[in-house]
C-alpha cells in the first residue's frame, strides 16, 4: 500500500496491478504486459528469481526490477542473471525508486556496474563453481574484450574512451556489439559474465 501511494503521487506512473507470491507476478505480467514489473526477490509459492526468468523468458516485453533488502543478497545475483533490469535496496528513498523505474521503462538498467562488482567480488570468491566457459567470448574482437573489462571494471562510455583513447561514439559502438555478439540485455550483464567467464578476477 506504501509503494502505491508513492507511485500514485506521480502522473506517468500506473500501479495497474499487484501480486502476492511469485507465481500470482508471472500470471499477473502475462495477463497485463506491464513495462516494468518490481519484484520481491523473497516471494511466497514461486522465489522472485524464477518468477523474474519466467517472466523475462515469456517475451512479453515486461522488464524486471527487483527489490532486497541488502546489496550483498545472493538472490540479487540470481535476479541479474535471470534477465532483471537491475535490483534496488527495498529502504531506497521514495525519488530514487521513482527514477528507477522510469529509467528500466526507458529499457535502461539501474544498477551500478561499481555494486555489482562488489557483489561479485564476495560471491565468485566464495563459490568457484560459479565460473563459466570463457569460450563464450571467443566472439569478440580483442578491443571489443578491452572494452568489457572496461565495463567490468564499472567505468563509463567516456570513462573507457579516455581509457582506450577512442572517442565515445566509438565506445558506444563497441558496447552495443558486445551485448549484441554475447546475447545481453545490459551492461550489467556484461559485469556477471566478465566475472564468471574469468576474464575479470575478484579484486582484480
Amino acid at each position: 500500500m506504501g509503494l502505491k501511494m508513492v507511485l500514485g503521487a506521480h502522473p506517468d506512473i500506473e500501479v495497474i496491478g499487484e501480486a502476492a507470491n511469485g507465481a500470482a507476478a508471472v500470471s499477473r505480467a502475462a495477463e497485463l504486459r506491464p513495462d516494468v514489473v518490481l519484484m520481491d526477490v523473497r516471494m511466497p509459492v514461486v522465489d522472485g528469481v524464477t518468477a523474474t526468468t519466467r517472466i523475462v523468458e515469456a517475451g512479453h516485453g515486461c522488464r524486471v526490477l527487483v527489490m532486497t533488502t541488502f546489496d550483498l543478497d545472493e538472490h540479487a545475483l540470481g535476479a541479474l542473471r535471470a534477465g532483471a533490469s537491475g535490483f534496488l535496496l527495498k529502504d531506497t528513498p521514495p525519488e530514487d525508486l521513482i527514477s528507477a523505474i522510469r529509467s528500466v521503462a526507458a529499457g535502461d538498467a539501474v544498477v551500478s556496474p561499481k555494486v555489482t562488482k562488489r557483489l561479485l567480488d564476495r560471491l565468485i570468491a566464495e563459490d568457484p563453481a560459479r565460473m563459466r566457459d570463457p569460450g563464450v567470448l571467443d566472439v569478440l574482437t580483442a578491443r571489443e574484450r578491452e572494452v568489457l573489462e572496461q565495463i567490468a571494471a564499472g567505468r563509463s562510455n567516456a570513462e573507457i574512451a579516455e581509457q582506450l583513447y577512442l572517442s565515445e561514439a566509438t565506445v558506444k559502438t563497441h558496447v552495443g556489439r558486445v551485448l549484441t555478439k554475447l546475447g545481453l540485455r545490459d551492461r550489467v550483464q556484461a559485469v556477471v559474465l566478465a566475472y564468471e567467464t574469468g576474464l575479470v578476477r575478484p579484486g582484480g
